[in-house]
Formats: structure tokens, C-alpha cells, sequence
């Protein structure tokens, strides 16, 4: 059993940056690969970015936000750079069991998900 916990949302202008941070419970985090994913007011929930053996971006996020982990401090990052209005949402991280994913991009590879941090982006 692996619970998420995000932090770090909040109110940025347009062009501003963020960091967000999801903490792990658990002491095998560096064996499951995690992933951020968003869902906008109205919109269905989508992959942003996933760290495992390698990492992958949404082609909207590309350049702009940096996806990390610490394993000794069992947290997984999520660097927003260039903030776009179209960033604003609910942003959830995940884990998936083992370090590499067959499709990271799918939300069904996640097996635990955390509670969700909002970002709003002002323009």
C-alpha cells in the first residue's frame, strides 16, 4: 500500500512558476514509477509527465515543466515553468508498481493515486 500526498498548488500569474511535491508513504517508492496527471473544470483527467527507467511529457508540457524524484526523501517533484493559463487544474500524482511502465501515459498503469492539489493560473 503506497498513499500520496501532493503539496505545493496555488495562485500564479501567467508566466509564473511552481513546484509541486507528492510525499510517499512506504519504503519501497524507489521500486514503483510515478506519474503527474491533471484534469481541468469540464475536462477529463490527463497525463502530464512520468518518471520511471525514463521519462515522458504531454507534448503541452514539454520544455516547460521538469518531472523529478528524491528516493531518500520519498517524494517525486513536478517543476512548472512558464505557466499558462491552459495549466490550471486539479494535478494528481500516481504510482505504478515496478520501475517501468509498458504505457505511461495510461491512467490505468497507476495503481495509487494521491487527493489532488490545485493550480490556477491568472493571465
Amino acid at each position: 500500500q503506497v498513499q500520496l500526498v501532493e503539496s505545493g498548488g496555488g495562485l500564479v500569474q501567467a508566466g509564473g512558476s511552481l513546484r509541486l511535491s507528492c510525499a510517499a508513504s512506504g519504503r519501497t517508492f524507489s521500486s514503483y514509477a510515478m506519474g503527474w496527471f491533471r484534469q481541468a473544470p469540464g475536462k477529463d483527467r490527463e497525463f502530464v509527465a512520468h518518471i520511471g527507467r525514463s521519462t515522458y511529457y504531454a507534448d503541452s508540457v514539454k520544455g516547460r515543466f521538469t518531472i523529478s524524484r528524491d528516493n531518500t526523501k520519498n517524494t517525486v517533484y513536478l517543476q512548472m515553468n512558464s505557466l499558462k493559463p491552459e495549466d490550471t487544474a486539479v494535478y494528481y500524482c500516481a504510482a505504478a508498481p515496478g520501475s517501468s511502465v509498458r504505457y505511461p501515459r495510461a491512467e490505468r498503469e497507476y495503481d495509487y493515486w494521491g487527493q489532488g492539489t490545485q493550480v490556477t493560473v491568472s493571465s
